[in-house]
């Protein structure tokens, strides 16, 4: 491998001057907050962010609420829900498919309009409606993959939604947290415009947004009156620069013009640290993975070759590359996790068996088994990608694969994500290296095998299917009792693993990097995380 190089690219963190994504000085009393995000653009505003989980964490859950929301406040523990906008929900008994929620009084959004009923039912017809006035393809196009299990919904009273999924769905509750609500008289005032809404956006959330500058940064303000006293904000004003190369980022906060960057590179991790920085880390439901292409034409079809390619990746040497800062994955999710099950494939660095497996496949260094993989250039959750892959390009040539690349943007692969393998968009593409979570059973388990959520109704791209582990997917989302779901979950990934559905990298350890002065900051075992106590010690 050409690791000389890869260093040095780690290494030239620092060097670069970001002075293109300074900040306007801000007042002298205002507490500023400023964030170097990998993000290449400024997550959309509407409601529902684009961007990926970082876009949902800076921008989706600062502007807006959900129905559910996550509890970020505990570093020891995986986050679990909590009360949002409605203060209770449950599922009717008889049908399990008829969710009621009760909400939340007295919640205001920041143009001082109030929440209820009506306004959950504007939001989720400018998703799901067509042919509503407020619909908006942008941010349906972003929350598919929540609201595809959804059947109707309707206003019991001012305060009381209810909403029927189209079958039994033990983890709606999840589903429904991704889902966050925009203000319809906002949206009147603007003169029934996305776009011009997009620029004066009104949620209910502990933020408001101040100012944007397209590819640059935006800027949000303290909302003081926020429903929930508990998360007012510490800081007066956020401060979100885009600064997807991880050099700038860097930069960028050894130099103070931001207190706060995403996924700083490992080799820099050593001078942040001589420099006073805090380097955050914490284990989270986080799996770098390669989601593979079941096509017809997709050398991945074949069991032994997706096998091969779990066994030919130096996982540990990968991880010592990254400083520590990641750990070998054997499965979907991490050993000892509840729902890891027991596999009878183990995922290990053996590239003489994946030689002899590609080989059974017809597949050797003289005939190699070409395929195309689209990955991006930074994102959220995506690490170091570039040479990451560089990484693993170098381990599956040396054992019959001829990898290429696409490489693009972070949001032009969501969309691809979003597509399918299947569809007009990704062809040519043999898998995509897409970050992955497994914060609920729906996203981490279900969504990626069951042949029924194949894009846009969940997140198998490849179009993976299996009849068992559809039955399987079934009886899970008809299990509400956690335990015995648990169960049921550990069993499907037992059998993601030796069918060697994706092939599993590493799991991340989220390392952040924070300015000396930045107190407040909990790291939570989460995707997402709560900037609200955050604030900077002057």
């Amino acid at each position: 491998m050409r690791r000389r190089t890869l260093v040095k690219a780690f290494l030239l963190a620092g060097l670069a001057t970001p002075i293109a994504y300074a900040s306007q000085p801000a007042a002298a009393a205002e507490k500023v907050l400023r964030v170097g995000m990998t993000a290449a653009d400024v997550p959309l505003t509407t409601g529902q962010a684009n961007q990926g989980g970082e876009g949902v964490r800076f921008m989706g859950l600062s502007l807006y609420d959900a129905l559910i929301l996550w509890d970020l406040s505990s570093y020891e523990k995986p986050a679990v829900l909590k009360p949002g906008l409605a203060t209770e929900w449950k599922v009717d008994d008889a049908t399990k498919k008829i969710w009621t929620f009760k909400l939340r009084e007295g919640v205001k959004f920041h143009d001082g309009s109030g929440f209820d009923a009506d306004a959950v039912v504007w939001n989720l017809d400018k998703l799901l409606k067509k042919d509503s006035a407020q619909y908006d393809p942008s941010q349906a196009a972003q929350a598919s993959q929540y609201f595809g299990g959804i059947d109707s919904y309707r206003k019991i009273d001012a305060m009381t939604v209810e909403i029927t999924t189209k079958t039994p769905d033990a983890v709606f509750p999840y589903q429904i947290s991704g889902i966050v609500y925009s203000s319809p008289k906002r949206w009147e005032e603007v003169g029934r415009n996305w776009a011009e809404f997009a620029k004066r956006p009104s949620g209910t959330g502990p933020w408001i947004l101040d100012k944007l500058v397209p590819r640059e940064r935006a800027e949000l303000l303290r909302n003081a009156n926020y429903w929930d006293p508990k998360r007012v904000p510490k800081s007066d004003r956020l401060v979100l620069m885009c600064m997807p190369d991880s050099s700038t980022r860097t930069a960028a906060l050894l130099s103070d013009q931001v207190d706060f960057i995403e996924a700083p590179p490992p080799d820099a991790v050593p001078r942040l640290k001589q420099s006073g920085m805090q380097i955050i880390t914490n284990v989270y439901p986080h799996i770098w993975p390669y989601q593979l292409s079941y096509a017809e034409d997709s050398p991945f079809k074949d069991v032994r070759v997706r096998k091969a390619a779990n066994l030919a990746i130096d996982r540990e040497g990968l991880a010592k590359f990254l400083g520590g800062l990641a750990t070998p994955a054997s499965g979907q999710v991490n050993k000892g996790h509840p729902w890891y099950g027991k596999p009878t494939f183990e995922i290990k660095y053996d590239p003489e068996a994946a030689k002899k497996l590609m080989k059974e496949a017809g597949f050797d260094e003289k005939h190699p088994a070409k395929v195309k993989f689209g990955i991006s250039t930074s994102g959220s959750g995506q690490m170091q990608p570039l040479p990451m892959n560089e990484f693993i390009q170098e381990n599956l040539n040396a054992v019959g694969f001829q990898v290429e690349f696409e490489v693009m943007e972070w949001e032009a692969l969501r969309g691809k994500r979003r597509a399918g393998a299947l569809s007009p968009e990704t062809k040519g593409l043999n898998g995509i290296n897409n970050s992955w979570a497994y914060w609920d059973p729906d996203i981490g388990i279900l969504g990626i095998s069951m042949s029924r959520l194949k894009p846009p109704a969940g997140y198998n791209w490849g179009a993976f299917s299996d009849p068992e582990i559809d039955a399987l997917g079934e009886k899970a989302k008809t299990t509400f009792d956690p335990k015995a779901q648990d169960e049921v979950l550990a069993e499907i990934h037992g059998k993601l693993v030796d069918k060697a559905v994706w092939i599993w990298v590493v799991h991340d350890l989220n390392p952040r990097g924070l300015g000396p002065k930045v107190k407040g900051f909990v790291q939570a075992q989460s995707w997402y995380q709560d900037l609200t106590p955050v604030w900077v010690d002057k």
